[in-house]
C-alpha cells in the first residue's frame, strides 16, 4: 500500500503464499483494522487496532505520518503514527513470511527501506513462529510438545504423531493434553462463559474438529468469568508467565503424552518448555566456571613466577 493509497472498508491486502496453505490477510472492517491467519476455511485473528468510542471505519489511507483511520464524513478519528518523523512514510507492507505489518520509510545513511512501525514487536507475537505444536519460549526459541509413537520413541517433529484430523475414517481415541503457562495468540475462536476447565476440555474432546482449547479463569478466581475457547487450529502457542489463570490445551491420540500416566502434566510441560533457556543457561554458567578456573590458574602461576 504506497503513500497516499486509500483502502475502503470490507478490502483487504493479502500476502502472497510460500509453499504453504496458509497466508495472511489485512482487513479493513467496519470497528477495526485487524490481521488474520488463513489457513484452508479457517481463519483466526492475531492483532488489531481499534478507533476509540466505537466509531465506524469508512476508509483508510497512508498518510505521511502513518495510516488514517476515517468516519463516513471524510474526518480522520484514528491514525497509526509511525516512529520515525524525519523521512516520510513510503509504504506500507504485510510480511509473506512472517505475517507481521510495517510501515516503511526510505533511510538514506543505509540506502534501505526499514521499518517505522511494527503491529508485532516480539518473535513469539507472530502467528507462524513456530511449527504446529511448537511452543515459542522466552528466549524466542521453539520447544516441541513431545509425544511418544507406538513404539515408544519419542519424536521431535512437533506435529509428529498427531492426526492432520479427528473427524471420520478412524476411531482413534483422544485425550487432551494440557499446557501450563501457555497461551496462543490466534483470536477469534468460538467462546463459552461461565465454563470449567473440565468442561472445556470435554467440549474439544467431544467436537472432532476441535484440535485446542483456552481456559481462563477470569477476574479473581471468579468462577462466572471462567471462559473457554475451541481452534481447530494449533498454532501460535507461546509461553507466558506463571500464574496468568489461563490453561492451553490440545488434543492428541490417547496414550501418546509424554508421561501421560503423570497426574504432574505441569513438571512435564515446565522442562520441554524451558529446555532451550535451560541450555542456554547451563552454557552460560559453563563459560563463568571455565573464566573463573582459568583466571585462577594464571594467577597462581604468576605468583609461582614471582616466588
Amino acid at each position: 500500500m504506497l503513500w497516499g493509497q486509500r483502502l475502503d472498508v470490507s478490502t483487504w491486502l493479502t500476502s502472497f503464499p510460500r509453499n504453504t496453505t496458509s497466508f495472511y490477510t489485512f482487513e479493513i472492517l467496519y470497528n477495526k483494522v485487524a490481521l488474520y491467519l488463513n489457513s484452508g476455511r479457517l481463519k483466526y485473528s492475531y492483532w488489531e487496532f481499534k478507533p476509540s468510542k466505537n466509531r465506524n471505519i469508512t476508509f483508510v489511507e497512508l498518510g505521511s505520518k502513518g495510516l488514517e483511520l476515517f468516519d463516513d464524513k471524510h474526518k480522520k478519528m484514528a491514525q497509526i503514527i509511525a516512529s520515525w518523523k524525519v523521512q516520510p512514510v513510503r509504504f506500507l507492507a504485510l510480511g509473506n513470511r512472517t505475517g507481521n505489518l510495517g510501515i516503511y520509510f526510505y533511510s538514506p545513511t543505509t540506502r534501505k527501506f526499514e521499518a517505522s512501525f511494527q503491529a508485532l514487536n516480539t518473535t513469539c507475537d507472530l502467528p507462524l513462529a513456530c511449527k504446529p505444536y511448537g511452543i515459542c519460549t522466552f528466549s524466542n526459541s521453539c520447544s516441541c510438545i513431545r509425544l511418544l509413537t507406538k513404539k515408544n520413541h519419542e519424536v521431535s517433529d512437533c506435529n509428529q504423531g498427531v492426526p492432520s484430523r479427528f473427524c471420520g475414517g478412524g476411531t482413534t481415541q483422544v485425550e487432551m493434553l494440557e499446557l501450563n503457562d501457555v497461551v496462543t495468540v490466534l483470536k477469534d475462536a468460538p467462546k463459552r462463559i461461565n465454563v470449567t476447565k473440565t468442561t472445556c476440555a470435554n467440549l474439544c474432546l467431544n467436537d472432532c474438529k476441535c484440535v485446542a482449547a483456552l481456559h481462563s479463569y477470569g477476574d479473581y478466581g471468579d468462577p462466572s468469568s471462567e471462559q473457554c475457547s475451541l481452534f481447530w487450529l494449533v498454532a501460535g502457542i507461546k509461553q507466558v508467565e506463571k500464574g496468568s489463570g489461563l490453561s492451553y490445551m490440545v488434543k492428541v491420540p490417547k496414550g501418546t503424552s509424554y508421561h501421560h500416566n503423570n497426574p504432574s502434566v505441569k513438571k512435564w510441560v515446565l522442562v520441554v518448555v524451558g529446555v532451550v533457556d535451560g541450555l542456554i543457561i547451563i552454557l552460560v554458567l559453563g563459560g563463568l566456571v571455565y573464566y573463573l578456573v582459568h583466571k585462577r590458574r594464571n594467577n597462581l602461576q604468576g605468583t609461582n613466577t614471582d616466588t
